[in-house]
């Protein structure tokens, strides 16, 4: 047997961490030299996993060890099976994260290393939060990110479909963006193209596509059913965290969402790693900008489109940017279950908040002219035909069915926050100013994207005019306390301004 690897009486413990845990008792703790915290490699058959140490006196006796359901389930391990367990030493990669952390430039074979070790589970949580927080301060090269974004690829599956596949993603960074794809996709797939749509959950927006697509339907989808989907359909609206594409990048997600940071270099990692292992050939990226959005000035989001063009490039990815206004929320709600309603009340209606439909129109038009399918500038108007005719409703109904939600529920049928709190117009006047990032802070402090039914739903937009006592906002979470919070924060933060014509007297 291979020196340190010893063998123990395995057992499953039925909690959820949230990452895969091995409890020892502290004897063999001892003797294997591990402390809580250190990594183990976990051997089973031919199947091996690593896993992070918790220790006991009486929960576990000695020579038998705990793990919890996730590696149980990747070890092929049932109760009392036999497991081998060795300690890691220190990684390969890690004289390469140290490089990292310093600034210093990597090679391929560097970032292949520390992506490989980030998937096996060699890498706690501190060393991924500072490999990610280490480009906030050294950005890569556009060499490195290349190598990243490969090195992403081959650590996971990859699909490949029997016709060109299509997308369309946005950065976010503005609140109720996530809902412009619920249109977008059956407007594409109506047409005919294939759009296999993949996305994260919210990392730091009160909600993603994959958040609000599920208060509809399943997005927890395999290869398979995804396959077996678009070939009915044309589209997919799922998420991407059960794939295995790109691996990594869901780890890395998870520690951006703690930290509520979103590097560049690493976002477009992200992007660009999942489209690729999800075999997309051509891509539209959506990057809103405006005051109080992810990317606040247009000459910040042409760097960024830059970037994103470059790398594609390189990936043989056809694809376009959109620069688009960001300056104030897509639609009239944030938060999964609101933006849901509202993208499903447009679909049936063929109506809908400007900045929500034109959109979406606009977005599905590019992909449409991207595609070859119409000529160049007649993309938006094509997307609007498919829209008003309700084929793209039609469709809609079709993806939701396929991911095993129900096609006929109405925008009403779906619940919301059962607590709710409206701020009401304290004059007569215009709305001057909506704040994104206090709307988002408020939608999260409601609960939202965990709390479905939370969120916030706005009255009033830039340039409506109000009466005194009219709703501005309202807030709706499914638990008061949530609520209570949010309601304190409203009146700190200020996230809609009202002014009348008279701003003040003298003397």
């Amino acid at each position: 047997m291979e020196q340190r690897l010893k063998e123990y009486s395995g057992s499953v413990l039925d909690l959820n961490f949230g990452k895969p845990i091995v409890v020892l008792n502290e004897a063999d703790a001892r003797e294997l030299g591990v402390t809580p915290g250190n990594i183990l490699l976990i051997i089973h058959g031919d199947k091996q996993k690593t896993g992070v140490v918790m220790t006991t006196k009486t929960m576990v006796n000695k020579g038998s060890l705990m793990v919890t359901n996730e590696l149980a389930n990747a070890l092929g391990l049932k109760e009392g099976g036999a497991v081998g367990i060795k300690p890691l030493s220190i990684p390969p990669s890690f004289p390469a994260l140290k490089k990292r952390l310093k600034g210093e430039r990597l090679e391929e074979s560097h970032y292949r290393e520390i992506v490989k070790d980030v998937v096996e589970g060699v890498y706690g949580e501190a060393e991924i939060a500072a490999f990610l927080v280490s480009q906030l301060f050294y950005e890569p090269t556009e060499e490195e990110l290349t190598y990243l974004i490969k090195a992403m690829v081959e650590t996971g599956s990859r699909i490949v479909f029997e016709e060109p596949a299509n997308d369309v993603h946005s950065v976010g960074g503005v609140p109720g963006n996530s809902k412009v794809a619920l249109i977008t996709v059956p407007i594409v797939a109506a047409s005919g193209l294939l759009i296999p749509k993949t996305s994260s959950r919210a990392i730091t927006s009160p909600a993603g596509t994959a958040d609000t697509v599920e208060v509809l339907a399943r997005v927890d989808l395999t290869i398979d059913e995804i396959k077996e989907i678009v070939k009915k359909t044309k589209g997919v609206l799922a998420w991407g965290g059960k794939l295995n594409l790109a691996p990594a990048d869901d780890i890395f997600v998870n520690i951006e969402r703690r930290l509520a940071i979103d590097p560049i270099y690493q976002m477009v990692a992200s992007i660009l790693s999942k489209k690729l292992a999800m075999g997309i050939e051509r891509l539209v990226i959506d990057i809103p900008a405006g005051r109080g959005a992810k990317v606040q000035e247009v000459s910040k989001a042409d760097e960024m489109a830059g970037i994103f063009i470059r790398q594609a490039s390189k990936m043989n990815i056809a694809l376009k940017v959109a620069i688009t206004y960001g300056g104030q929320p897509i639609g009239l709600t944030t938060g999964p279950a609101l933006e849901a309603r509202e993208a499903l009340s447009a679909l049936i209606t063929g109506r809908g908040s400007r900045s929500l439909v034109d959109k979406a129109l606009l977005l599905a038009g590019l992909v449409l002219e991207l595609s070859g399918r119409v000529p160049a500038g007649s993309g938006e108007e094509v997307a609007r035909e498919i829209f008003l005719s309700g084929k793209a409703y039609e469709k809609f109904k079709e993806i939701i069915e396929a991911q095993g939600g129900d096609p006929n529920v109405k925008p009403e049928e779906i619940p919301i926050g059962k607590h709710s709190y409206t701020l009401k117009s304290p004059l007569e006047g215009a709305v001057t100013h909506l704040d994104n990032a206090a709307i988002t802070t408020l939608a999260r402090a409601c609960g939202a994207p965990y709390d479905k039914g939370a969120g916030v739903y706005l009255h009033a937009k830039v340039g409506y005019r109000v009466n005194k006592g009219d709703p501005l906002i309202t807030l709706y979470s499914n638990s008061a306390s949530r609520l209570e919070t949010a309601v304190n924060l409203l009146s700190q933060t200020q996230p809609i301004i009202v002014e009348g014509m008279l701003l003040k007297t003298l003397p």
